[in-house]
C-alpha cells in the first residue's frame, strides 16, 4: 500500500472506518482519522481506546505489510483488535 492510499482514506469526507489486515494476520481498526498517523513507511494506529476516546497505546504498522483494507460498519462495536 502507498502513503497516498492512506492519505485518501484518512481524508475522506465523510470518514469511513476501515480495518487494516496485516500480512501476519493481525488486524487493526481505524474508526476515526485522528486515531491514525502516517509516516513515509508506516501508519501508527491508536489501540485500546478508553471511554474518553484517547488511545492507551499505538501500533506501528509497516505500509509494506498491509495485506488488505476492509471497510467497517459504523455501528460495529470495539475499537481496535488483533486477529488470531
Amino acid at each position: 500500500m502507498t502513503v497516498q492510499t492512506f492519505r485518501e482514506l484518512l481524508a475522506r469526507q465523510p470518514f469511513k472506518p476501515f480495518r487494516l489486515v496485516m500480512s501476519s494476520g493481525e488486524s487493526y481498526d481505524v474508526r476515526h482519522p485522528e486515531m491514525a498517523m502516517l509516516t513515509r513507511h508506516d501508519i501508527l494506529v491508536g489501540t485500546e481506546i478508553a471511554d474518553d476516546g484517547v488511545p492507551a497505546e499505538f501500533k506501528i504498522c509497516s505500509l509494506l505489510h498491509v495485506a488488505t483494507i476492509e471497510p467497517l460498519s459504523s455501528s460495529s462495536g470495539g475499537t481496535s483488535q488483533r486477529a488470531s
